[in-house]
């Protein structure tokens, strides 16, 4: 329990100051990894992950949002736009126990060992083996513009795993830690990272909701962007109970999963949710939800922090 407050009170400092460059940043603050196994990993992924095996791969699940004509929407729905991302949020890539590629949303979140992301848990909570499991900063066009990292470990709330996506809807959030890129540089160095804003609050005015879809007629799909206003969602489906951030953006097909809801914070944008939750993140492509990020979340973050044993299904 010292040590949990003490990276508690650590956080807080962290999460409410500028975040350091990497070169001033302090000896304590050094990451398990550096091992060589991390940047062999790393290497290998990025030989397997070709643009067109990034392209090939399949959403994380199928289906969730199927492209269909009525939003459910009461009002005019915000368009989004396809872009080329940005450098903190990106996609994880990895193959399922039948060798199919899969893939879902991230964003980087600042954290003393400089090797976090946030995505969705419905995403990942899978106990079929993921190999070639990675994450590619700010993928657009079948580009790697900042490298790629593999995935060490996955933090999922012990209670998502034992209700599922439904009865666990209001967990389905993750916390993903990374090894170095082959050069030996962590994804916070390389890209940046946002805060994690916990207990953020349901009604936001300007969220900029960031998705990857799963169906395009592009070659490779470009991420989407969109702007538009959060509030609070009350699950009328006693299967799936809880309360969630709901968005409406257009277009929001499957493979958005884990992207990301973002604010302006006092230190640039903060993290304030990730398309899953109710649903596993609507079921239409025109509104999106998000579990709220509660305790539990921190709790995940803190064992991420601290190098903890996951869950487990």
């Amino acid at each position: 329990m010292a040590i949990r407050g003490f990276t508690a009170l650590f956080l807080g400092l962290l999460l409410t100051a500028p975040f350091a460059p990497a070169a001033q940043a302090a000896p304590a603050a050094q990451t398990t990894g550096g091992a060589p196994h991390t940047r062999a990993a790393a290497r290998a992924a990025g030989d397997y992950w070709t643009a067109e095996r990034m392209e090939a791969a399949l959403p994380a699940l199928d289906g969730r949002r199927a492209e269909h004509t009525g939003t459910g929407a009461a009002e005019p729905v915000p368009p989004s736009h396809p872009f080329n991302g940005i450098p903190q949020v990106g996609t994880f890539f990895w193959t399922d126990g039948h060798n199919t590629g899969r893939f879902c949303g991230g964003t980087v979140v600042r954290s003393p060992h400089r090797d976090l992301v946030v995505s969705a848990a419905h995403c990942l909570r899978s106990p079929d083996p993921k190999k070639h499991f990675s994450f590619v900063p700010q993928y657009h066009d079948g580009l790697k513009p900042h490298g790629i990292f593999p995935v060490e470990l996955i933090y999922i709330d012990q209670r998502y795993y034992d209700l599922g996506t439904n009865g666990g809807a209001r967990w389905d959030f993750a916390v993903v830690r990374l090894g170095e890129r082959e050069d030996g540089e962590d994804v916070q160095e390389a890209v940046g990272g946002f805060d994690l804003s916990f207990h953020p609050g349901y009604r936001h005015e300007d969220v900029r909701l960031i998705g990857y879809p799963g169906s395009s007629d592009a070659k490779y799909p470009k991420p989407l962007d969109c702007r538009s206003s959060t509030h609070r969602y009350t699950s009328t489906d006693p299967a799936a109970p809880g309360d969630f951030l709901e968005i409406a953006c257009a277009g929001y097909v499957g493979g958005t999963s884990g992207g990301p809801f973002l604010v302006r914070g006092s230190w640039g944008y903060e993290l304030i949710g990730v398309i899953g939750g109710y649903h596993t993140g609507g079921d239409t492509p025109d509104i999106s939800y998000s579990s709220y990020f509660d305790d539990a979340l921190l709790d995940l973050y803190l064992d991420a922090v601290d190098g903890a044993p996951p869950a487990h299904a």
